[in-house]
């Protein structure tokens, strides 16, 4: 008989333990940070070099774009601007571009929206 109240103890709190356990995403646990997303002022050397900096360029730096970036290079401004619309359709996913980043996390849509407004905005060096 006692050997059954600990199976089922067992089994009740392995149950508990499995249900609590999943994965969301930051946006979804915290709305309030992705409310926030200040596209007024987006400029090349602010957001968008960093961004590029933190994304892409473990694939597609002048070093390493040749093995895994498939000859892709986003390492300056010049790489960029000749690929604004290749950049844009793989981080948005569409097309017949292939995702970015490969391997890691799309975008945030606050991310997708200032490279969108950056290129909006003429796509400048600044």
């Amino acid at each position: 008989m006692n050997h059954k109240y600990i199976s089922i103890v067992t089994f009740v709190t392995f149950l508990l333990l499995a249900g609590s356990c999943y994965y969301d995403n930051e946006e979804a646990l915290y709305p309030s940070l992705s409310s926030s997303c200040d596209t007024t002022n987006v400029t090349f050397s602010g957001k968008i070099a960093p961004l590029l900096a933190n994304k892409c360029l473990s694939c597609h730096s002048n070093t390493t774009a040749s093995t895994a970036g498939n000859g892709i290079r986003l390492q300056d401004y010049a790489d960029v601007k000749a690929r604004t619309a290749a950049v844009a359709g793989s981080i948005k996913h569409t097309g017949t571009y292939s995702p970015m980043p490969k391997n890691g996390g799309a975008l945030s849509a606050c991310q997708i929206s200032m490279f969108d407004r950056w290129v909006e905005n003429g796509a400048l060096n600044n």
